[in-house]
């Protein structure tokens, strides 16, 4: 992409102003970020309130010097956080990748922090060219709430049985229409999304959901939280979520789990954009 900046000056010979026609090449790049979702009213921008996308951008102008607005993958709630949000945002600022990570980092808050830049083509989109989108959902089973990780995982005190939650995210493998598992305020043009894999396991008191999609709906990921949970806890039976997909009516779809949980981990793209970063899921317990 061009961008085409005419400066005004004048003719030498009549004196006149005319416009001469400078030409900068503005370069787009991709960046990885981390962020503690707690403090924040998500991630898109809004007026009144603090949201990641308006730290990130205040930052990024910083260094750039000039206005910069990104775009990022995957628009996450209040109380969501990320272990690798991936946006892209285009600059006519010559600066290194290095520059980029270092100096905006010393511009943005503690809870917030670019991991990586690169420069990426044209044709890359942070939104649209992702293939796959990966979530982790945090519950924290044990009798006593949590201290240090207030804000970081989900608690619920009653006994969970994984084995139970697994066998029913089983049932939620493959394209289906999740109209029953989507925000009643959900914008999405049509329900159906493809999981390629859903698993839940246990590590000592914590019990780990975690969904690799094509893309999710509002609110997908708690949604089905909510029904695993209460699964696990033996108040609904594992064929439940079947009939929930069958029934296609979110007001039949039970509770939206909480936030606090909810980690967007990874985004993939085609490898020819060179953004093939491995990055652990967190393992808090």
């Amino acid at each position: 992409m061009q961008l085409w900046i005419s400066e005004l000056g004048f003719n030498r010979l009549t004196g006149l102003p005319h416009y001469r026609s400078n030409r900068y090449q503005l370069m787009k790049i991709a960046a990885g970020i981390e962020y503690d979702g707690s403090a924040y009213c998500g991630w898109q921008s809004q007026l009144g309130v603090r949201t990641i996308q308006d730290a990130v951008q205040h930052a990024l102008s910083k260094i750039a010097d000039h206005k910069v607005s990104v775009v990022c993958a995957g628009r996450t709630d209040t109380g969501v956080h990320a272990i690798e949000q991936v946006v892209h945002f285009e600059t006519r600022a010559k600066r290194s990748m290095r520059s980029w990570v270092l100096g905006t980092n010393t511009h943005l808050p503690s809870d917030i922090c670019l991991l990586w830049a690169r420069a990426v083509p044209e044709q890359f989109h942070a939104r649209f060219a992702a293939k796959s989108r990966q979530y982790r959902y945090i519950i924290l089973n044990r009798p006593v709430p949590p201290g240090i990780l207030n804000h970081k995982v989900t608690w619920q005190h009653q006994p969970l049985d994984e084995i139970r939650m697994q066998v029913a995210a089983l049932k939620l493998m493959g394209r289906h229409d999740f109209s029953s598992f989507r925000a009643l305020s959900c914008q999405s043009k049509q329900p159906v999304r493809t999981i390629y894999d859903i698993r839940v396991m246990r590590e000592k008191s914590c019990v780990y959901i975690d969904v690799l999609a094509n893309g999710f709906l509002h609110h997908m990921v708690r949604n089905i939280a909510g029904v695993l949970i209460a699964v696990g806890k033996g108040e609904r039976p594992v064929s439940w979520v079947q009939e929930l997909l069958a029934l296609r009516d979110r007001t039949k779809g039970g509770v939206t789990a909480a936030a606090d949980g909810l980690y967007l981990v990874k985004v993939q793209y085609e490898p020819t954009f060179g953004l093939s970063e491995e990055i652990d899921p967190p393992r808090l317990c």
